[in-house]
Order: C-alpha cells, then structure tokens, then sequence
C-alpha cells in the first residue's frame, strides 16, 4: 500500500509530535554557562559576561517564570545581575577598585 507514499512513521517512530528544534543547547548546558560567566564576569569583562550570563539564566529557565526553575538557572540570573550592577557602579565613576591605595 502506498497510502503514505514511502514516508510512513513506522519507521521514524519519533519524527511526529516533536514541536521543539533539537540543534540548539538544552536548559542544563545554558544553565551551565551562564553560571561559568557570572563568575568569570566577576574578574574580567563584567559588563558584557553579566548580561551574557542574565541571558543563558533566562532561556534555561525556559523564559518564564512560572513552574520548576533549576537551580543553576537561577544561580546564573542572580549572578549575573549583580555583576552587571557591579560593572556599571565602577563605569559610572561612583566606585574605584584602588581607591584609598594611591
């Protein structure tokens, strides 16, 4: 029988139903990363690995906030938005890193 003319799902039981692209890092590694550059941001480049690691925070979190966050999710959110805060005190003037020393 040709009713699917060769393209039946019996053969790829799991090419239906999936609505998600697979291509892309899963929440776990997001969550990960984010957490890796709120705490390198705290050292180097805090103004741009802050709101890098706001953002993998957010999206493996799964862009909401409701339901079950995982813990390096929020861990990379939290992280991040004080080191963003941190890095913008010290560009605007108001806080010096020697200051006192010299």
């Amino acid at each position: 029988m040709m009713a699917s003319f060769g393209h039946g799902t019996r053969r790829y039981p799991r090419s239906r139903g999936r609505t998600w692209s697979r291509t892309g890092p899963d929440r776990a590694t997001l969550g990960i990363i984010g957490v890796i550059c709120a705490v390198a941001g705290f050292f180097v480049l805090g103004i741009v690995l802050g709101p890098a690691a706001i953002v993998c925070g957010w999206l493996a979190m799964g862009r909401s906030w409701a339901g079950s966050r995982p813990v390096t999710a929020v861990v990379a959110l939290v992280l991040g938005a004080i080191d963003t805060l941190l890095a913008l005190i010290l560009l605007s003037g108001a806080g010096t890193w020697g200051h006192g020393m010299f």
